[in-house]
């Protein structure tokens, strides 16, 4: 019996210590990441302004939704898959990440950089962190010393599963965080996800030139909420019949003048991969439905576009309403090639991803940027830019990529 008892009180005594060491790392990390967040932010916050001549100021509608007003080009910056960890174990990268944004934005000056998710990547045994908040935090104190309206929309990655904080309260800090620069808005409440919104453009006679939708494509699939399996949603019904209505209801107060339009996710549509592989199987030529128009197609040959499984009426609706000519996304990393899909223009972006994807931070070929200029007539002019070129001199030093060509 004693030989029990003190084979019990060893067990006891080394679960305790297992115990306490567990406690003990827990603590360290959460103090090293809670320096190391609080460090990130304030790098952030070293990046010269940037100098916008005569800057558009935009101002509320009678809807709510922001709107700017010009009678010449309108110049937007479509960012990606910023993906900063803000954790120990992404310092480095994340620093890059910053590098990269700054250095494009104060090249560029445009009047809105539109960011399509995943700014956020908050991937414990990449970031070393579970606070998705603190990318949140880091990406708007660059935003906002930097001086240029921005905005956001959801990626899958921004709000995990197993994250600290959930849609909700993400959203609300872009929302409610008193921010000069940020247009984000939350979006109606009877619509599903956060972040269904309008960022209109008119002409000085109050017309309509170019309204910019930004909608949640929101995550993962209830069947694979880790997203171990690459199963991701896509936008739902009651957001299609917002779309629907938001698009007749300016037309209405166009004065029955139609008007052109563009759609910034960050998820591909299903018409992403119909499209993509409608070119491919035709010996990567232009077929009745689809015309390629450059860009690099750099994902698994087999799948390339990872796109939501389910059925959606939003591309239906697109063609219906013939007001959205582009839809622009983000997810896949390696993929920067646009299509035009039954006279809608499919682009992807140019990522910015240093930690995701296992390498990629040595590669440069697919980083960037992608400038969209709107014109008064309605028209849009894309443009795919490379980081690595000379334009865009970054305030840190950039790193050393290979440049190998894609395909």
């Amino acid at each position: 019996m004693k030989k029990n008892k003190n084979g019990k009180g060893k067990a006891k005594k080394i679960l305790g210590c297992i115990t306490a060491v567990i406690v003990v790392i827990t603590v360290v990390t959460l103090a090293v990441n809670l320096s190391l967040s609080d460090k990130i932010i304030k790098l952030a916050n070293t990046f010269e302004t940037v100098e916008i001549e005569n800057q558009l100021v935009p101002e509320k509608d009678a809807n709510g939704y922001y709107t700017f007003t010009t009678d010449e080009n309108f110049k937007v910056v479509q960012i990606t898959d910023v993906h900063i960890g803000g954790g120990w174990m992404s310092a480095k990268k994340d620093k890059m990440a910053l590098n990269a944004v700054a250095a494009m934005i104060k090249a560029e000056k445009p009047d809105l950089v539109i960011a399509t998710g995943d700014i956020a990547y908050p991937v414990p045994f990449q970031a070393g962190t579970f606070n998705n908040l603190t990318g949140a935090k880091t990406f708007a104190t660059l935003m906002e010393k930097l001086g240029v309206y921005w905005t956001v929309c959801f990626g899958n990655h921004d709000t995990e599963s197993y994250s600290y904080f959930n849609r909700e309260k993400i959203s609300d800090f872009y929302a409610n965080s008193g921010f000069k620069y940020c247009l984000y808005q939350p979006g109606p409440e009877d619509v599903d996800g956060y972040g269904n919104y309008v960022i209109n453009v008119r002409n000085t006679k109050g017309e309509l030139t170019q309204a910019l939708f930004i909608m949640d494509s929101h995550s993962y699939l209830p069947s694979d909420p880790f997203g171990m399996f690459w199963k991701y949603d896509n936008i739902h019904e009651n957001q299609v019949a917002w779309y629907e209505e938001t698009i007749e209801n300016l037309t209405v107060q166009n004065n029955g003048k139609p008007f052109t339009s563009s759609l910034y996710i960050h998820i591909p549509l299903t018409e992403h991969k119909d499209a993509w592989f409608e070119y491919y199987n035709n010996g990567k030529n232009d077929t009745e439905n689809v015309k390629f128009l450059g860009g690099d197609a750099g994902e698994d040959e087999e799948n390339m576009v990872y796109c939501g499984l389910g059925d959606d009426r939003m591309f239906e609706a697109i063609l219906e309403k013939n007001s959205t000519k582009a839809v622009f996304v983000g997810h896949d990393h390696k993929n920067n090639f646009m299509l035009e899909y039954k006279g809608v223009t499919m682009s992807y972006g140019m990522s910015i991803d240093y930690l995701a994807y296992i390498g990629i931070s040595k590669e440069g070929i697919q980083r960037g940027c992608t400038v969209i200029n709107y014109t008064p007539d309605g028209e849009f002019e894309i443009i795919k830019e490379n980081y690595y070129q000379d334009k865009y001199p970054s305030q840190y030093e950039k790193e050393q990529v290979t440049m190998t060509p894609v395909g």
